[in-house]
C-alpha cells in the first residue's frame, strides 16, 4: 500500500466518522482547519487537516484530524479522534485540554505497520481561528508534538 492510498483511506475514515457523529442543529456549522508542526520520537515535520463539527456540549468539542509526518526515514499517518474541553475565557484567547485515541500508520524501510495510540493535548485558540497546541503521545503515537494551526470560520 503506497502513501497516497493510506492518506485517501484515512481521509475517508475521518469523513465517515464525522458524518456519523450526529445530527447538528440547523444553526450549527462544521468548520475545517489546517495544522503543521514538529514531533519528537520520531523526529519529524508534520502537516494535517482537521474537521470541527458543532460542539457536543457547551465546552466539549470533537476535533478529529489527520496528520502526515515525514522525517527520520519514515512516514507516519496519524488519524486522531480527539475531544477538547475549552475553558471559559473573557479574552480573545481560550485555553483547552483534551485527548483521544489515534490510529497510526507507519511506513519505513521495513514495510508498513499500523498501531493504536493515545494523545493528550493542551493548547490555546484565538477567536480568529489561530491555535497553538502541544500533544503528548503514548503507545504508537509520537512522544511529543508542537503545532500551530488555523480553523477557517
Amino acid at each position: 500500500m503506497n502513501l497516497r492510498t493510506l492518506i485517501v483511506w484515512s481521509s475517508l475514515l475521518l469523513a465517515v466518522i464525522v458524518n456519523g457523529v450526529g445530527v447538528a442543529p440547523l444553526h450549527a456549522q462544521t468548520t475545517a482547519g489546517v495544522r503543521a508542526g514538529v514531533s519528537a520520537d520520531p523526529d519529524q515535520f508534520y502537516v494535517g487537516a482537521q474537521i470541527e463539527p458543532p460542539p457536543l456540549t457547551d465546552r466539549i468539542h470533537f476535533r478529529p484530524n489527520v496528520e502526515v509526518g515525514v522525517g527520520h526515514d519514515i512516514t507516519l499517518v496519524g488519524v486522531n479522534f480527539e475531544l477538547a474541553y475549552v475553558f471559559p475565557s473573557r479574552s480573545d484567547w481560550a485555553l483547552y485540554t483534551g485527548g483521544g485515541p489515534a490510529l497510526n500508520i507507519t511506513r519505513g524501510a521495513n514495510g508498513t505497520d499500523a498501531g493504536g495510540g493515545l494523545n493528550i493535548l493542551f493548547g490555546g485558540m484565538h477567536e480568529s481561528g489561530l491555535f497553538l497546541e502541544v500533544k503528548v503521545g503514548a503507545i504508537d503515537s509520537p512522544d511529543l508534538k508542537l503545532g500551530v494551526g488555523y480553523v477557517f470560520k
